[in-house]
């Protein structure tokens, strides 16, 4: 299957710059936005060949990771791949380790959001095959004969038409997936809808609160801002503990005073300010809003913002710490953007829920996965004025998961690929999958993916899921979020595909805080459990088998009961130069197994999956 893909429709992307006129540029890819996802999918698409082109509304790459503030990264600390770990280990290099990213409590990984833009363009900037325009949008995007007539609206009133292959909408709100009509959702699901009892019972249209970041440093000096107008500090009063909070809306998260400011401290001093517990979170579903509402609402958001700066100088005793005048270019040296938490949700292929995550093999999405993610269920709405009768999702437990290929395929918009937070999703699996580390991922399978159609000169659908979850592989990355081994292990590609086929399967665990999964890789494995993940690829091989564990001799006889032929003496000549002091009598681990059946049977390769896991077809040896 993957041998002969490549070859499809090459005369297609031959003549696709001929047949779209001399007055419009062609790419092969192009991406509406510059933010977390969308940076990630143009690098990515532009290593793999294709030419791609990046629309990013202001003047900075990375969106929330930077454009926003909000560089506290949540998750994935020890799930480091891909493009995620590239970033981090940029962020390292300029500030001089690891440990050096751990200066305020809220996260391992820290950094000023300026550093940030400048790791994302530099990073851009080695890739010849991309191009970013600044200060423009997707405008006008017009599908005809497989190919995108789109124009490129520079907030300069310049106008530009191209073509594409692919279009990729990274907006932050899934503004373009709205403008060609695709299906979403907004605010809460019905429990009844999803399947999620955590849901409330009836869906409405209530998001979660956006905010407006704000980023101090210590002049060391009054550096006390002028009272905003509508100044109100009962807003901010119980933000922590001081003599101000009288009644809490959380009794529970009152923290003291020096704790709330040092959790945004960044490396160099500076303090982002992102306090979620009577602070600078603002409520306002921006989603649906035309440009003017939502210039508005942007006002409105800042000035919440500034009100709580000025609480914390007058009323918290840090009159010293002041907006800083070295992170954002912008006239009020906030953000370019706000932090928006929650966008359009569109209806995709597949909807991942609350239950595929906590049991991830009931259906067999897993078996798609191309980014993970380990971070709870994190929702945030007191600054909505029923926040009380919500349900309380403050860091709901899950294992960590595998998230699947099909949520960024929107129904009925060839191609199109959705990422960033707008994804086919509910809104509680949201509450994890927003974080910044999972939509960077995903930024990087939807620019595989793309790539790939753009190659092949096909819809984003033709192509075959394994293509794009082995160039997630190429590229260093996760499927499924076992901790058992680092990407930087030769075993580590084995061990994922034999886990995204279901050969072998993982287990979820929560340790305190921290959400985790494991292949088990040292354990040994049952025959009657082997026979089992066979069966469901091989029904050739019988379900049911003795509880001994699998020794080399027998994984031979299994899988050529399974394929229908004789394996020892090729699975042992394997086997030598696999696995240290092999010995065919010996009890194999799980991941000696995995590497075995991946190098013998390759049956992540050799049988297909549609975009829901099932299987398609079988091709044995």
């Amino acid at each position: 299957m993957r041998y002969g893909f490549f070859l499809l429709c090459a005369t297609l992307l031959s003549v696709a710059g001929a047949t779209t006129g001399c007055r419009e540029r062609h790419y092969d890819v192009v991406i509406a936005g510059g933010g977390t996802s969308g940076t990630a999918a143009g690098i990515q698409a532009a290593r793999m060949g294709a030419r791609t082109l990046v629309v990013e509304e202001f003047d900075w790459l990375g969106g929330m990771l930077t454009s926003a503030g909000v560089s506290a990264t949540d998750g994935n600390y020890r799930l480091r791949g891909g493009l995620w770990h590239e970033f981090r280990t940029a962020l390292e290099a300029h500030y001089g380790g690891d440990s050096a990213l751990r200066t305020g409590w809220v996260s391992n990984v820290m950094f000023e959001p300026s550093v940030g833009d400048s790791i994302f363009k530099a990073m851009a900037a080695r890739e010849p095959r991309l191009a970013i325009r600044y200060r423009a949008s997707v405008a006008d995007p017009v599908r005809r004969d497989g190919v995108w007539h789109l124009r490129i609206a520079g907030s300069d009133g310049s106008s530009e038409r191209i073509t594409a292959r692919v279009l990729i909408d990274a907006t932050e709100l899934g503004d373009v997936a709205r403008t060609l009509g695709v299906p979403y959702d907004t605010g809460m699901d019905a429990a009844a809808d999803t399947g999620e009892t955590e849901a409330p019972d009836e869906a409405n249209d209530i998001v979660q609160d956006l905010t407006y970041v704000a980023v101090l440093k210590d002049y060391g000096r009054d550096a006390t801002i002028p009272r905003p107008d509508g100044y109100d500090p009962s807003l901010y009063a119980c933000c922590c503990a001081n003599p101000r909070c009288i009644d809490p809306k959380e009794p529970d998260r009152v923290w003291p005073r020096d704790e709330m400011i040092t959790y945004g401290l960044l490396p160099g001093g500076k303090y982002m300010i992102n306090w979620p517990i009577e602070g600078n979170d603002y409520y306002a579903n921006m989603v649906d809003m035309s440009a003017a509402e939502r210039a508005e609402a942007v006002r409105r958001a800042k000035a919440c913002t500034l009100g709580f700066v000025y609480f914390l100088q007058t009323e918290l005793g840090f009159s010293t710490l002041g907006l800083a005048d070295d992170e954002f270019p912008t006239p009020d040296r906030l953000p370019f953007i706000p932090y928006h938490r929650e966008s359009r949700r569109i209806r995709g292929a597949v909807r991942f829920t609350l239950r595929d995550i906590d049991t991830p093999y009931a259906r067999n999405l897993y078996r798609t996965a191309i980014a993970v993610g380990d971070y709870p269920v994190d929702q945030h709405h007191a600054r909505y004025s029923g926040w009380s009768s919500l349900p309380n999702l403050y860091f709901h437990p899950v294992p960590s998961y595998g998230v699947p290929l099909g949520v960024m395929l929107p129904e009925g918009q060839p191609g199109l690929l959705v990422a960033e937070k707008s994804i086919s999703v509910t809104n509680l699996v949201n509450g994890s999958t927003r974080l910044q580390p999972v939509v960077l991922q995903l930024g990087q399978a939807a620019g595989a993916w793309a790539a790939l159609a753009a190659r092949a000169g096909c819809d984003p659908a033709e192509v075959p899921v394994r293509s794009v979850q082995q160039a997630v592989l190429d590229a260093g990355g996760y499927l499924l979020p076992y901790l058992d081994l680092p990407v930087s292990d030769p075993r580590f590609g084995a061990m994922q595909r034999i886990a995204a086929t279901g050969i072998l399967r993982g287990r979820g665990a929560n340790v305190g805080w921290e959400n985790q999964s494991w292949f088990d890789a040292e354990a040994t494995i049952a025959e009657d459990e082997l026979r089992r993940g066979l069966h469901a690829l091989y029904p050739a091989c019988a379900p049911d088998g003795p509880a001994e564990p699998v020794s080399g001799r027998r994984l031979a006889a299994l899988l050529g009961e399974a394929l229908g032929t004789e394996l020892s003496d090729g699975l042992h000549r394997r086997a030598e130069a696999l696995v240290p002091s092999y010995d065919p009598a010996r009890p194999l681990t799980r991941l000696e197994c995995a590497q075995l059946i991946d190098a013998v049977a390759d049956p992540f390769h050799r049988i297909d999956i549609d975009i829901h896991g099932n299987l398609k077809k079988t091709d044995t040896l």
